[in-house]
C-alpha cells in the first residue's frame, strides 16, 4: 500500500507518517525532502530564488516521478494536493489520510518556526491564524477528497492502522 498523509503546514504530516511508517512496518518518504536533496536547497531557498509558481511545478513533477516502493508511507507539502492533478493523481494511485485541525491549532504550532516556512514568515498570532484560516478555505476542497479524514488532536498510530486497513 503507498499511503500519502496530506494537510496543512504545521498538522504533523513528517512526524506521524514515520510513525505510521514504522508501526506497520513500512518505508517512510518525505517528499519535501526529496525535492530538497535533488535542487540542492532548502524549500524557502527555492521559493526565495523561483518563485511559488516553479516550486509547486517542481513539486508535483517529484511526486509523480519518484520510484515508490510497493509498501510505503509518504508525507506531502501542505500545498501539494491543490495545485494541477495531484490530488486525483495520490487517490489513483494509492491512498490518501488528511490530518484536519483547526487554524488555531495550526496557528499555535506553527508559531515558533516560521522562519523557515516561506508562506508565513513575518506573520504575527492574529495575521497567522487569519492566513491559515483562508488558505485552508482554499484548501479543504481538496483536503477533504482524501480516502481518510482524521482529527489531529487525538491521533494515535494505532488509530492510525486501523483507519487505513
Amino acid at each position: 500500500m503507498k499511503l500519502f498523509f496530506i494537510g496543512f503546514m504545521g498538522c504533523g504530516k513528517t512526524t506521524w507518517s514515520r510513525k505510521l511508517a514504522n508501526h506497520l512496518g513500512y518505508e517512510f518518504m518525505d517528499l519535501d525532502h526529496i525535492l530538497e536533496t535533488k535542487v540542492g536547497m532548502t524549500i524557502a531557498e527555492y521559493f526565495e530564488a523561483h518563485g511559488q509558481d516553479a516550486f509547486r511545478q517542481l513539486e508535483s513533477s517529484i511526486l509523480k516521478e519518484t520510484d515508490y516502493p510497493e509498501n510505503v508511507v509518504i508525507s506531502t507539502g501542505g500545498g501539494l494536493p491543490s495545485f494541477f492533478d495531484n490530488m486525483e493523481w495520490m487517490n489513483a494511485n494509492g491512498q490518501t489520510l488528511y490530518i484536519k485541525l483547526s487554524p488555531k491549532t495550526l496557528a499555535e504550532r506553527l508559531d515558533k518556526g516560521k522562519t523557515t516556512r516561506p508562506l508565513i514568515q513575518g506573520l504575527h498570532s492574529d495575521e497567522l491564524v487569519a492566513f491559515i484560516a483562508d488558505k485552508l478555505a482554499e484548501r479543504e476542497g481538496f483536503y477533504e477528497q482524501a480516502t481518510h479524514i482524521v482529527n489531529g488532536i487525538d491521533m494515535s498510530v494505532e488509530m492510525l492502522a486501523e483507519t487505513v486497513k
